[in-house]
């Protein structure tokens, strides 16, 4: 379950700090991206350049790194990470940790990290089994901090081999396990078929211009993240944007709305659901110029004929216990026109937006919107699309 997920590894002072290459090895072939930040004293024991061949990233080591200004942003990290792994964790780390002591880099961004936060301390026995360390591993827990210490040691009493690293591999292990039972909780739609549509149409007028808006499909494709992130078996029916999919998502780009009407249709039946996100065009040419309109004195006539309508089609379509969300982009009277399009539409609910409200739909990574069924409304406020459509996939798993 590492695949994909970005860890930042830190590195403090400790004759250990060589198995960190085992770490970054062993987190890299199970697919993880990983950024070291390591301590002055880290580099002591271990160079930057062998931390930089394996993960092919600079590493971190100073809040400057140019004596021009530019400078290493511990916030920035801290919303990067999927999660931190601090390993070797020496006595004076676990302690500037457990009371905020920021004089290094590793410590800022550990202070900073919005992920969870997995600890391998590294020091001789007497130094672990000192109150001092207990009393900041305790409190590092109570921060909700994972400890990651041996399973097992050598002597009948059990203290010897506490306080030395945990294997690398082991350490993986852990984190491996931990976002296989995080993926685990998450997949509250494991065994639904969502059907998403995402993007414009384009609709012909001669073989170079169209009939189009600016979508850029960015909510669509995050709608079919978290779908997927949930578990769902999804189908994304994409019009032409220059965006990327992850790799379990059966996509089917498409142009126009013919085009998007007879994927949809066809997909529709054996979906739990569908989500009509698209700004498909309303009209397109009644005839196509096989070839390029040339400029003429006069002003050009362009007769224009009604598309499909594919959120009405799917509503004729919909048997009990399927569900159906269109969306209503709305430039005056929002409100009244997206009940009428949750009546015609027979959607489930309806994801309001309007265009009067600034950097939010068209190319916006932002959105702000209200759901509106036939029993409630909610409104919510302006915040990022990927957060946004967790907000939709929410309301849509209530009614599922």
């Amino acid at each position: 379950m590492l695949k994909g997920k970005k860890i930042v590894l830190g590195i403090t002072g400790s004759i250990a700090a060589y198995k960190s290459c085992l770490i970054i090895r062993g987190l890299i072939k199970r697919g993880a991206e990983v950024q070291v930040v390591i301590t002055p004293a880290g580099k002591e024991f271990i160079t930057p350049i062998t931390l930089s061949a394996l993960t092919h990233k600079p590493v971190i080591s100073e809040f400057f790194s140019q004596r021009d200004g530019t400078w290493h942003s511990h916030v920035d990290l801290g919303l990067w990470a999927d999660a931190m792994l601090i390993a070797p964790c020496t006595a004076s780390s676990l302690g500037k940790m457990a009371n905020g002591i920021a004089d290094n880099m590793l410590i800022t961004t550990y202070l900073s990290m919005k992920a969870p936060v997995f600890i391998a301390p590294a020091m001789d026995l007497d130094m672990y089994r000192h109150p001092s360390t207990t009393h900041n591993l305790q409190t590092l827990r109570s921060y909700g901090n994972h400890i990651i210490e041996p399973q097992s040691g050598f002597l009948a009493s059990g203290l010897e081999g506490k306080g030395r690293m945990e294997e690398p591999e082991s350490i993986v292990d852990v984190l491996d396990r931990f976002f296989e039972e995080e993926a685990a909780e998450t997949r509250t739609l494991s065994g639904k078929r969502i059907l998403i549509t995402a993007g414009p149409t384009y609709e012909k007028i001669d073989p170079v211009r169209f009939i189009g808006n600016y979508s850029s499909g960015k909510m669509g494709f995050d709608l079919a993240e978290e779908c997927l992130r949930r578990g769902a078996e999804v189908t994304l029916v994409a019009g032409p944007v220059a965006l990327h999919c992850s790799e379990g998502i059966n996509r089917i780009n498409v142009e126009s709305c013919g085009e998007m009407y007879e994927a949809c249709t066809k997909a529709f039946p054996e979906s739990d659901a569908a989500i009509l996100s698209a700004a498909v065009a309303d009209f397109a040419a009644e005839e196509v110029s096989p070839t390029k309109i040339k400029r003429g004195a006069d002003g050009l006539t362009l007769r224009l004929k009604p598309t499909h309508d594919i959120a009405g089609a799917l509503g004729k379509m919909k048997r009990d216990g399927q569900r159906l969300v269109a969306f209503a982009l709305e430039t005056n009277d929002e409100e009244s026109n997206a009940k009428r399009k949750l009546e015609r539409k027979n959607a489930d609910f309806i994801v309001l937006n309007s265009t009067r409200i600034p950097g939010t739909t068209f190319g916006s990574d932002d959105n702000q919107i209200t759901v509106i069924s036939r029993d409630f409304k909610h409104e919510y406020p302006k915040k990022p699309k990927t957060e946004v459509a967790a907000d939709i996939i929410d309301e849509l798993e209530h009614i599922l």
